[in-house]
């Protein structure tokens, strides 16, 4: 047997024709782009949410810690203090680590969004195109 006549790769011309021609799978791609559309949007948002409060939060922390360090050098270096600021110091920046992992998420979820957004125009060129096609 010859490798070319076993070979199961199709030109992009039939592959192009298979796309726009096939409705059922544009239906279903539809359907499942809309189902993650709205959680994706609410998940973006809530993001947001967390990442001004975590920015709320990492102002607070800063003032508390300089409060500590001023109770601190008032009573003449309490150990106590000085361990409750380091305590202070790293959950604050655990609270940055957080941050930055959930913007790099937000920033995930907007580019998501974007190509959702595009395959739908894509999608709908297709449709329109297709439907401008027949009935003409």
């Amino acid at each position: 047997m010859d490798k070319d006549s076993d070979s199961t790769v199709t030109s992009i011309d039939e592959n192009t024709e298979n796309f726009c021609s096939n409705p059922t799978r544009d239906i279903l791609a539809e359907g499942i782009t809309n189902l993650f559309k709205p959680t994706i949007e609410k998940l973006d948002e809530r993001v947001a949410s967390t990442i001004q409060l975590q920015s709320e939060l990492r102002g607070q922390l800063d003032a508390l810690a300089a409060q500590l360090r001023d109770i601190e050098k008032a009573q003449n270096q309490i150990p106590e203090f000085a361990e409750k600021v380091k305590e202070l110091l790293n959950v604050k920046h655990k609270v940055t680590i957080i941050n930055n992992v959930l913007s790099s998420s937000q920033e995930r979820l907007i580019g998501l969004h974007k190509l959702i957004e595009k395959e739908q125009r894509r999608r709908q060129a297709l449709l329109d195109s297709a439907l401008s096609t027949n009935i003409s």
